[in-house]
């Protein structure tokens, strides 16, 4: 699998995969326009998107009505020594929909903790990166 990355202009930062576009941009006080989600947004979001995709397929499968499920994902983060922010811990919050059957509460609950996203930050790959001519 390969993505092209590309720089469109300003603070914009484009991949390009599978013959589509990912557009991100930085906020407006990170010296971007703030046109689109930043790269890190992008981050977060695949983890709670990731989840959410188990989460709705578990429901599906079962025939469980989807009316009303949704995640809520939040960060946490705590100051370095360096004053920095880092991302410490996040809490994904499955909202049931209306009559989810008691029974699969743990097992929802296993699945949304299946997500590749999170099993690659659990066993990250080792990274190579280098440089060449065009």
């Amino acid at each position: 699998m390969e993505m092209k990355i590309t720089f469109p202009g300003g603070e914009k930062v484009n991949a390009e995969i599978n013959n589509r576009v990912i557009y991100t941009d930085q906020p407006v006080e990170g010296g971007g326009e703030g046109t689109a989600p930043s790269p890190f947004e992008y981050f977060l979001a695949s983890l709670g998107t990731c989840a959410g995709i188990y989460v709705l397929s578990f429901c599906q499968q079962r025939q469980i009505a989807t009316e009303g499920l949704a995640l809520t994902q939040k960060m946490e983060f705590i100051a370095t020594e360096d004053g920095k922010n880092k991302l410490s811990k996040i809490v994904l919050s499955i909202d049931l929909p209306p009559g989810f059957p008691e029974k699969y509460r743990n097992a929802i609950i296993k699945t949304a903790g299946l997500c590749s996203v999170k099993k690659v930050l659990m066993d990250p790959p080792e990274f190579e990166i280098n440089a060449r001519n065009s």
